[in-house]
Formats: C-alpha cells, structure tokens, sequence
C-alpha cells in the first residue's frame, strides 16, 4: 500500500483526469457551502417531524386559533429523563411511519441519531445526507474503477458529484441520496468479491474478502430499509450474478438474500400496517390503453430528463421542456448504447453489466408499471427511480472514454462544465425563501399578539411556519381548508376584536390537501378583515413549486 501511495501520479493539467478531479472537488465543496442557503421544503419538514419521534402527536389545526409554538415543539426531540423515555420516542418514531408514511424507517432512525446529536438546524439536518452524497462519489470512483478503469471511474464520480439531479437531492433531507450510496456500495463490493475488473487495471490480490461479504450483505439490506424500490436494483444485482459469475450463483444468491432477510422484522411488523395505510391510488395510470401508453412513455421521459439533464429545474419549467430534455437523453443514450455495441466486440462483459444497471431496471420498472396499471417511474420528477441514475451516468463514462483522446476531453469537459453551470444555477438563480418573508411580518419584537390565517391544514405548511417563525413570538394560528377559512376567520374575530393586534393572511396557491381559494372567499375574507384593521402591505413570495408561491396580506 505504502509503494502504490507513493509512487501516485497527480493527473496532468488540463488532462480529462484533471478535470475529472476538479469537478469532484467542486462536488465536494458544493454540498458544503449550499447546506444551508435554501428553506426546508414541503417533504423536507416531514422528514424532520418523523425524524423526531413526535409526527403521532400532529393534530390538524382546529376551527379556532391554536398557539403556533406548540407545534414548532413537535419539531425537536421531546424532553426525556429516562432510558424509557428513550425508547418510547424510537417507539413513537415507528408508530409514525407505519402510521401513513410509505418508507422503509431506516432514513429516519438514521436523521433520529442526527438530530439528538447536532439539533434541528437546517445546516446540521442536511450535513447527513451531505456525508452520504460524498460518500456516494468515493463509492461511485471504486466501483467505476474497478468495472472500468482508473480514468472513466475518475470521469464517473465528477458526473455524479455534478450530476444536478443528485446534487440537489445530496442536500435534499429525503432518502433519496442514501439510496445511491447503498447501491453503489452493493454493486462494487459485489465486483470485488467476484474478483473481475476492468482489462486495464492491474489485477491485485483480493483484500479482505469476508469484509466484502458484509459489505454487500450490509448495504442490500440498508438499501431495502431505506426504499422499498431498491428490490429492482437487489434483482439487476441478482442478473448482474448470472452474467459475471455463473458457476458460483448459489453462493452469491445467499449473500443477496442474506441482505434482504435481514430486513424480517420490519417486513412482518412494519410492511402489513403501512399497506392498510398506503394511498396508491396517486400512483393510478389514466383509463385506456392508449392514454396509459402515452403516460408511461412521459413517465419515461420526465425521469430520464430530470436525472440526466435538468435535475430539480424541472420544478420551475414546464412539462413538454423535461420531456424534450428525456427524448434529447434518449437520444445520446441510445447513440451511446449502439456505438459501444460495436466497439465492445472484444469483451462485451462491462457493456453487459452497464446495460443490467441501467436499461434492464428501467425496463422492469416500467414493466411493473404496466402490468400493475401505475406510474411511478415520473413521480416526483424520477426521484423514485433515483437507483437508475448510476447505471446511465456509467454508460455516459465508458462511451466518453472509448471516444479518440480528442473527442473525449472535448466533449467530457462540455458534460462537466454544462453539470456545474446548471448546478451552481440552481442555487444561486433560484431563491426556496417562502417563510423568512413570511416570518419577518411576523416578529414585532414586542408583546403584539399576531393571527395567521392559512388557507391550508397540510402539516408541510403548518410545521414549516412553526420552524421559521421564533417560538418566542405571540402567534396564533388559523388554518383552515379554503372553503372553510372566511367563516371561521370571522367567528375568531367577531368573538374578540381586540384579542390580535395583528392579522397576517397567507392565501396559498397550492394548499395541497385542498383546492385553493376562489375569489369570492378571498372577498369575503378581506371584507372582515377591513371592518376591523387596516390593511399595511400585501405582497407575493415564490419559490421553486407551487406549493411555495404565497399572497401575505398585513393587517394592524
């Protein structure tokens, strides 16, 4: 180990090796400088009320204002004294899942230790996902290297670590960056205990070997607790078997299912309660063969266009630019797929494990679509199919490095540098700051009592109030459904003018759990609103989705 360190090369300037390890350092230092420059959004908010064990002590918002502060305590891990404290909030945390959330609990166990250990701060919360993106480029250059080579696993780890897709969800508080680091993990520890590697790289003694075998046991059964649609990356994992390593299927079966064994528990205490829970009808296809058809082929293209190109843009843009971005994907894919065909004719065996991670996944999942009459391969812009990202990154990696020395630092720079500027775009051209407007109308620094009223009981709207806006603030919280807003808002105030100081109105316009308000329920609300105060600003905060674009209405 000491004769490989130093005699180490550093990669020539400007050579795809360099620009290779700059794009990762940049990766790097993307995920740290950006954990805390956006709000939580919707999803994220949840995570951290599961993620505190209390998400069973939620109650919607009632018919009459309610003191915001006992909903930003929900937020925090709740004052223990005892062991049995203790484990009653690990406890409360299950209950919480398999009370309605359709995730394994592995994510939120995980941000439960994060939390108890550095607070609930925006920065803090996401450092772990953050550790686990980066850990994801390190796993992503092992395995890279290992199937490919020293230089395309180089180049596959810059993609990934610029990729826009997964550098927003590197600091996205969701289980999604977790998931690729397991099936990373899982993939190059299986290589290593079938001992292949690329043709170009020196074979070297296998190290360790029963080490790998806890590696892979390990990572299949975190990657099935983290999400339950990691089986169709344990399945290519199963293929990928077959193909590499016939004659020892047996013993490689047992490791596999070694890892999904391990999730037993969860399966017969966890899995049947969240299935009398689940709302799969938002998974529905359309009626008829045709519309269904013409669904699952966008569902193809929104997944493909929003990991391989426009990563979280696609919340701001319309529909028909994300599908033109997946048909432009398609495309390079399928170029690239045709051309490595033929220039793999010596040894198709890499060609062959590229095509198990990325296409035969993308195949089955879609299959299970079909047959099961859902769509989940575009739901959530393709972050449910996060898994498939690696597999069409490494397709990208090994067509670039059979290109002519030329051609590939040419058009690999292009790739990086088209990564990095949509990346850095992201962040720096799109604000996600809903709630500091929001919370500055409402810290007075006096004694003033506000009243918020929201058209919407969602708790990503509720929580997301009671984290931004200090506890410390006299606030009192009016959320109701639109249709219900303008009669209880009058109640509240005709049963005491003189109990708010203040009344800050949020119409949203995108209320989640309800339609939003019409005209005439705004009229009626800011009619009642003017018999009693006067009105001192309105304004209009947006953010990357429609559920972050708010009306603040100010009356003193």
């Amino acid at each position: 180990m000491n004769q490989r360190f130093l005699t180490f090369k550093w990669p020539k300037p400007f050579s795809i090796e360099f620009w290779a390890c700059l794009g990762i350092a940049i990766a790097v230092l993307l995920r740290i400088v950006h954990l805390d420059t956006r709000e939580f959004w919707y999803d994220e908010v949840l995570s951290v009320l599961l993620s505190s064990g209390q998400k069973i002590a939620f109650v919607k918002p009632p018919d009459v204002p309610v003191p915001l502060a006992d909903y930003t305590q929900l937020l925090s891990i709740p004052v223990e004294n005892s062991l049995d404290d203790t484990l009653k909030t690990v406890a409360d945390l299950l209950r919480g899942i398999v009370g309605g959330e359709p995730h394994p609990p592995l994510f939120y166990l995980s941000q439960h230790l994060w939390l108890r250990w550095f607070g609930n701060g925006v920065a803090a919360v996401r450092s772990l996902n953050a550790l686990f993106g980066i850990g994801a480029i390190a796993a992503a250059y092992g395995f890279g290297r290992r199937l490919l080579g020293h230089r395309p696993g180089l180049l596959f780890a810059a993609l990934l670590g610029l990729n826009p897709f997964y550098l927003n969800h590197s600091l996205n508080v969701r289980m999604y960056a977790p998931l690729v680091f397991w099936g990373l993990l899982s993939a190059w520890a299986l290589l290593e205990i079938i001992g292949w590697s690329a043709p170009e790289t020196e074979k070297t003694p296998r190290r360790f070997p029963w080490g790998w075998h806890l590696v892979l046991i390990g990572s299949v059964c975190a990657g099935c607790m983290t999400f339950y649609l990691f089986a169709y990356w344990v399945l290519a994992l199963a293929a990928l078997c077959l193909y590499l390593d016939r004659r020892q299927w047996w013993q490689h079966g047992i490791r596999l299912g070694a890892g999904v064994a391990l999730t037993a528990p969860w399966m017969w205490w966890g899995i049947p309660q969240q299935l009398r829970n689940a709302d799969f009808g938002r998974f529905d296809a359309p009626p008829g063969w045709w519309a269904a058809t013409v669904r699952h082929a966008q569902d193809v293209a929104v997944c493909l266009g929003s990991q391989l190109v426009l990563g979280d843009w696609t919340t701001s843009v319309p529909l028909g630019a994300t599908v033109a971005a997946g048909m432009a994907a398609i495309a390079v894919v399928g170029v690239a797929l045709v051309q490595l065909w033929q220039r793999e004719r010596g040894d198709r065996r890499r060609f062959g494990v590229i095509l198990l991670l990325s296409v035969f996944i993308l195949f089955v999942a879609l299959s299970v679509d079909a047959i099961g009459g859902k769509f989940t391969l575009g739901f959530g812009w393709g972050r449910s199919t996060i898994y498939m990202l690696p597999g069409f990154l490494l397709v990208v990696a090994l067509w670039l490095e059979r290109l002519g020395p030329r051609w590939r630092s040419a058009i690999a720079t292009v790739i990086l540098a088209v990564y990095l500027l949509l990346s850095v775009g992201d962040y720096a051209a799109r604000s996600r700051r809903s709630f500091h407007p929001i919370a500055d109308l409402t810290v007075t620094g006096t004694d003033a009592t506000t009243a918020i009223a929201l058209n919407s009981r969602a708790w990503g709207h509720v929580m997301r109030l009671a984290y931004y806006i200090p506890p410390r603030e006299s606030v009192l919280l009016l959320a109701r459904d639109a249709a219900d807003l303008p009669e209880a808002l009058a109640r509240a105030i005709e049963a005491d003018p003189s109990r708010f100081d203040r009344v800050l109105w949020l119409d949203s316009a995108a209320p989640v759990w309800s339609p939003p308000s019409t005209p005439e329920q705004n009229a009626q609300i800011s009619a009642t609103l003017s018999r009693h105060y006067g009105l001192q600003t309105r304004q209009t905060v947006t953010g990357t989705m429609e559920m972050d674009n708010f009306t603040l209405s100010l009356y003193d």
